[in-house]
């Protein structure tokens, strides 16, 4: 229904940002991540997604799209609510959320107020599982094992493929992103961060 909110940034509070567009305050939960982007009476731009339930009508946005695609897969695991997705995304980002299910650490997940290690990892095993199967579709295989079938990429630049494949993007697209990056010789997360960037462009 909504893509994203556009106008000046009415009020900040805990977990909640009012953008104003057009004479209308639309209020959006939110993390801290996308609170700390936003200046009151600046403006800004929030992605949005609208959940509708019964006897529940909210509007969630975000700073940025990866944000938003990590908020969207975290409430895809069953016993995720958009509540504990907010929480995780305002203690960890997207590349580290994604390094986390890579590489199966819990301990990201938990430091997120209320997520426990079972929460943590159901998150781990449906999200890889997902990313799995999307790999199995296009022909990459990102479980995991040695034999990823990405002859040209390092075992760093495979790493990073598979964090970027939790976040929804295609084989295609990461391959694409991964061109130009330092994957020898910059930090994981770093190489995930300049590939998200290329991609959103």
């Amino acid at each position: 229904m909504f893509y994203y909110l556009d106008g000046t940034v009415a009020e900040l509070l805990p977990y909640l940002a009012v953008i104003d567009c057009g004479g209308v305050g639309y209020a959006c939960k939110t993390t801290n991540h996308t609170l700390a982007s936003l200046k009151k009476g600046q403006r800004g731009r929030l992605y949005t997604y609208l959940n509708v339930a019964e006897d529940i009508f909210e509007l969630y946005g975000f700073a940025t799209q990866n944000e938003l695609n990590s908020f969207k897969l975290l409430i895809g695991v069953s016993g995720v609510g958009p509540k504990a997705a907010l929480a995780i995304l305002s203690s960890t980002t997207p590349e580290s959320l994604a390094m986390a299910i890579v590489t199966e650490d819990t301990k990201t997940l938990t430091a997120a107020p209320g997520i426990g290690k079972k929460i943590a990892q159901r998150i781990i095993l449906e999200l890889k599982d997902k990313m799995a199967k999307a790999s199995a579709a296009t022909g990459l295989d990102f479980s995991g094992g040695v034999s990823v079938n990405v002859p040209a990429f390092t075992n760093k630049a495979t790493e990073a493929a598979q964090a970027l494949a939790v976040l929804g993007y295609s084989s295609q697209e990461v391959s694409i992103a991964l061109k130009g990056v330092d994957v020898e010789n910059l930090p994981l997360e770093e190489i995930i961060r300049q590939a998200l960037k290329k991609m959103v462009k």
